[in-house]
């Protein structure tokens, strides 16, 4: 009987267990053939606050707790000496999600045995020049790796004139959504319709969810609304630093308007599904631009229709089952959202082919079938 290959993956976001739900799958889908384990810090400052490592009963990965050291920074962290017994244990294959320009991919690369192939993951989509040791670490990285997983069309094409990385086997793959969580359940949103007061029919609700930054499209969603001539309501959840001209603006707009800020995750396919329309206005920057844009896939398994700027991965997340706007202009915004909010039929017709795109593209057991064909590849191919 042929044993099972050996995945380890590593990653500081797996102290998250929504985070791990790629390895969970990927255990899932490759159970008999694939024994998956994964490494997590114990520990991590967060972007917010700080996260410890909790484990939930039924999760078919094994996942091994270590220390990291200097995790207030994501470029510096290291993970602690005991990775090192767990990359010589005997893996088939390595997987890190890590950037492999910042210390902790450095680390993986160099404790990995040379005998094993490493497959590291990336959302680089901007052409950067990293100073010391960040370029060393990645050239290092690149050259020391297999393979590299691409978290988006235009990650990979951007990479692509990047040296070292043509010569490695590479796959871009999106990230994955729940889509049994998220799904079209319109009696749920209305009944947060009626929550947040707005207990009488009224016109679409025009939907946003996300950081409250200027990348990604506040100020130009506001002008656009603010120039619509077709009745419209506006429902706005996330949070951020913009959240008080949020505010400013929607107190001109009296009942028309209602902001949600905290809502965890376990809740947005409600707050989704309270929506006619989503809009993800997404503005290029030097730099950032729009890496994959989860609110999309999220929107599309909610059968929610979305409407999406042409910035950066974007256009491909979309894949036709959305309306891709100029993302700077505020007249196609208005213009977009209005031929929406007119035509319940082509509203109906856009959330079909979200739902159905989520579920063939977006839905986790597709995502980490993915991961696992790719890793089939790299290691039955030319070392």
């Amino acid at each position: 009987m042929k044993r099972s290959r050996r995945l380890i993956t590593l990653s500081h976001s797996y102290v998250v267990g929504l985070n791990r739900r790629l390895a969970n799958e990927m255990a899932r889908v490759g159970a008999g053939t694939w024994d998956v384990t994964t490494v997590s810090p114990r520990f991590f400052h967060g972007d917010l606050s700080p996260l410890a490592l909790r484990l939930e009963p039924d999760e078919p990965v094994r996942t091994e707790a270590v220390r990291a050291f200097f995790s207030r920074s994501l470029h510096a962290f290291l993970y602690g000496p005991e990775v090192r017994a767990h990359l010589a244990g005997g893996a088939d294959l390595v997987h890190v999600w890590e950037e492999p320009y910042v210390l902790a991919g450095l680390e993986t690369a160099l404790l990995t045995p040379r005998r094993v192939p490493l497959v590291f993951c990336t959302a680089q989509n901007l052409t950067k020049r990293y100073p010391p040791p960040f370029a060393q670490a990645e050239r290092y990285v690149v050259q020391r790796a297999a393979g590299w997983v691409a978290w988006g069309e235009t990650v990979r094409d951007n990479l692509l004139a990047r040296p070292g990385y043509p010569e490695r086997p590479s796959r871009a793959i999106p990230m994955g959504v729940d889509v049994e969580l998220f799904r079209p359940d319109r009696a749920a949103g209305e009944s947060l319709r009626q929550e947040l007061g707005w207990r009488e029919p009224g016109p679409p609700v025009v939907g946003y969810l996300g950081r409250f930054v200027p990348e990604k499209g506040v100020p130009l969603l506001m002008a656009a609304l603010d120039a619509l001539r077709t009745p419209w309501r506006a429902l706005v959840a996330g949070g951020g630093p913009l959240e008080g001209m949020l505010r400013s603006w929607a107190a001109r707009h009296g009942d028309r308007v209602r902001i949600l800020t905290g809502v965890p995750h376990a809740g947005v396919p409600r707050v989704l599904n309270a929506m006619d329309l989503l809009c993800a206005p997404s503005q290029t920057t030097p730099r950032w631009r729009e890496q994959f844009g989860r609110m999309l896939a999220e929107g599309f398994a909610c059968g929610v229709p979305v409407l999406g700027s042409d910035s950066g991965e974007v256009p491909r997340t979309m894949g036709g089952a959305g309306l891709v706007l100029p993302e700077a202009s505020v007249s196609a915004w208005t213009q977009g959202v209005a031929s929406l909010l007119e035509s319940p039929e082509r509203r109906s017709a856009l959330a079909e082919q979200g739902r159905e795109r989520a579920v063939r593209h977006f839905a986790w057991p597709v995502v980490a079938r993915a991961h696992l064909d790719f890793f089939t590849e790299v290691l039955d191919g030319p070392r």
